[in-house]
């Protein structure tokens, strides 16, 4: 990844890098590991959700692997710039996250459990950055896609930052928001641990159990 030790300002949308009507580059539409599609639509009774929890690279390893989901994605999330680049995103002008669409099977793994995956796997009380990934598209955010789906993020991190001021962290500070549009990105970055399986992942969690919904 691009690392920055400092962090320009978060954008406005009159501020943000204008971007472009058509995506910059193309994509082979085709998970690397599973063979599914990791565009819309999907099957029925897929659902999607999106997070970011800093590196989209490891973040979107953490859910492929688990049983229940159909396909992942790599994308830019939460911001201004329609179709941006990765390059774009990684001056922190574009608004956008490095976010990870999961499309999964409700049937077979809940929405608490990617929730609780998302929590125990990164530090949600950094403000900002994971580890040495600095910069406003490194903040910790989960965009909900469904009113269920809101509902049951904000009683997560509501658990969940208990738990960690009960340990001595500070306060989560997740970014909660409705999912706009997913940007996916470039083909490279698509399930890039598969790819390069000794790339870099600079994923870190607390420690503390995110105990949440049936769990």
């Amino acid at each position: 990844m691009l690392w920055s030790r400092t962090k320009p300002p978060m954008p406005t949308a009159e501020t943000a890098l204008a971007g472009r009507s058509e995506p910059a580059f193309e994509i082979s539409g085709i998970h690397a590991v599973n063979g599914h599609r990791i565009t819309p639509p999907f099957p029925d009774g897929i659902e999607s959700a999106i997070v970011a929890l800093g590196c989209f690279w490891g973040a979107e390893r953490l859910f492929w692997r688990l049983p229940g989901v159909y396909a992942t994605a790599v994308g830019y999330a939460g911001g201004f710039t329609p179709n941006p680049t990765y390059e774009e995103t990684c001056t922190g002008l574009t608004g956008h996250t490095e976010a990870v669409l999961v499309a999964f099977d409700p049937t077979q793994i809940t929405y608490d459990e990617l929730l609780t995956v998302f929590f125990e796997e990164h530090d949600p009380t950094q403000v900002d950055r994971q580890g040495n990934d600095v910069g406003t598209q490194y903040r910790s955010a989960i965009y909900w896609t469904t009113p269920a789906q809101e509902a049951a993020a904000r009683e997560a991190a509501a658990t969940y930052g208990k738990a960690l001021a009960d340990a001595g962290f500070p306060p989560v500070a997740t970014e909660l928001a409705p999912a706009g549009d997913f940007w996916f990105a470039e083909e490279h970055h698509q399930q890039y641990l598969h790819k390069v399986p000794n790339g870099y992942c600079g994923l870190q969690g607390t420690g503390v159990v995110c105990t949440i919904g049936d769990r």
